[in-house]
């Protein structure tokens, strides 16, 4: 073979190869997501997340053009944090701590930085940014001695119980933003890692937020003793007297609570491929 026909045999080849490439339209992902959920409030008021717990999750991602996607997803986390992890001597003393299980629904945009077409080698890798709205359920609880207790049905800052306080609801609004990456093991599979900070409407998810009630708003049960709301309002019993007077500050009501889950990607390309056109 010649090296004219030698280089007309990889010109088609390549030609070929575009044609397939060019042919085949990603329409959309389906996949699942594991990894860490970290939480940002009036316990933890310095950004820590060493003490990340479990998120998982999953989503339908539809592809419209090259570079932009609409998400719909589902998510699980749990977070929660605690004042004995605290340098700061007031927190540290308040000693509180909750844990709290989080259902979400969100819907997003995703706006790749390069074309993605799982089938193309040159086009395997993209970062994207995504940014969306959506809504979650929470339920914050603590234990006390080695038992479960819901927070909010407690009123631990006189929510419902107290004048002007009123209680707080456990659905609220997250606005999460974010960035991540996908890569395509080949044309059904892609790998990809996101970082996604919410934003939420509730300053509640950790059941801290105002100021102690005081001991009057948790009546002593009928026994005498404290009640189970009196042992969880104000925990610094532990160290020695009580801090919780009425009005002392307990959180700060200024800034609402945010989570954060840092996550591993797993997902399923949807695509078809588009028919040649007819030769005339």
């Amino acid at each position: 073979m010649n090296k004219f026909a030698f280089l007309l045999v990889l010109c088609l080849a390549f030609l070929g190869a575009r044609a397939q490439y060019e042919s085949f339209i990603h329409t959309g992902e389906i996949g699942i997501t594991a990894g860490a959920a970290s939480y940002f409030g009036d316990l933890n008021t310095n950004g820590d997340i060493t003490h990340s717990k479990l998120a998982l999750g999953a989503f339908f991602r539809k592809q419209f053009g090259d570079y932009v996607a609409l998400r719909l997803g589902g998510q699980y986390a749990r977070v929660g944090y605690s004042d004995i992890y605290s340098k700061n001597a007031y927190q540290h003393t308040r000693n509180l701590s909750f844990n709290s299980d989080i259902w979400e629904l969100t819907l997003q945009g995703d706006f790749n930085f390069f074309r993605f077409n799982p089938v193309d080698p040159d086009e395997r890798f993209t970062p994207y940014l995504t940014l969306g709205v959506g809504a979650f359920h929470y339920d914050p609880y603590a234990y006390l001695n080695g038992q479960k207790y819901y927070l909010r049905p407690l009123h631990t800052e006189g929510e419902g119980v107290v004048s002007g306080r009123k209680e707080y609801s456990t659905m609220a609004i997250c606005l999460p933003i974010g960035f991540g990456f996908k890569y395509a093991l080949n044309e059904d599979v892609n790998i990809g890692f996101e970082v996604l900070y919410r934003f939420t409407t509730t300053d509640y998810l950790d059941d801290v937020s105002t100021t102690y009630a005081g001991a009057a708003a948790f009546p002593t049960q009928p026994n005498g003793e404290p009640s189970v709301a009196y042992l969880l309002q104000d925990r610094s019993y532990v160290y020695g007297a009580p801090i919780g007077e009425a009005g002392r500050q307990r959180g700060y009501s200024g800034n609402k609570d945010s989570y954060a889950t840092a996550q591993i990607t797993l997902s399923f390309n949807l695509g078809t491929y588009r028919c040649p056109p007819v030769p005339h």
